[in-house]
């Protein structure tokens, strides 16, 4: 299993591929599609991001609230569709990893392929699990969107796999082929 730090450089992200297990350390945020929304739309009114996109990952995760003690409550993947419509304007700004769960759109691939950026599955599920992972939270953007803030975690050995790597190969196509009987 490769160990993975962010910022995520483009000599790391050529080498992966599809179906690769991998530990992310460093410093990763977490956005829904309400917070990527308001993103794009500050870009649209010429504003500055409220957060660096050179090089960073985006969890697409909604956080259950912290139980006392805890850093945050369960913290599993939503689902990736819903940020398609988004994802390309970010990638051109820098952004190199996105974690979620489910398929992407085709555009989305494409501007993988343009900007050189990976899409890394999160096992949904095991939120309780994952949150185990996160060991500091804090909302730096939209707090009024609650859960679906911008939020930035440092996590350790956070685990993903690649489902879509720089090249598109994609592990929800390739996959399958490997118990294929035809």
């Amino acid at each position: 299993m490769r160990k993975l730090e962010t910022p995520l450089r483009e000599e790391m992200i050529k080498e992966l591929q599809i179906g690769e297990e991998l530990l992310i350390t460093g410093t990763i945020y977490g956005a829904r599609d309400a917070a990527h929304k308001r993103m794009v739309e500050s870009l649209e009114r010429g504003e500055t991001l409220p957060i660096p996109l050179e090089g960073q990952v985006i969890y697409y995760v909604g956080p259950c609230p912290a139980k006392p003690g805890e850093v945050i409550g369960s913290a599993g993947p939503t689902t990736s569709g819903r940020m398609d419509a988004y994802a390309p304007k970010l990638l051109m700004l820098g952004l190199k990893g996105m974690i979620g769960k489910g398929q992407r759109s085709p555009e989305v691939i494409e501007a993988m392929k343009e900007q050189r950026a990976v899409y890394l599955g999160a096992i949904g599920g095991a939120g309780a699990l994952l949150a185990q992972k996160i060991k500091k939270a804090q909302v730096v953007a939209y707090p009024e969107l609650g859960p679906e803030a911008v939020w930035e975690f440092q996590v350790e050995d956070f685990p993903v796999i690649v489902i879509i790597d720089a090249k598109g190969n994609n592990l929800y196509e390739e996959g399958p082929k490997a118990y294929s009987v035809v």
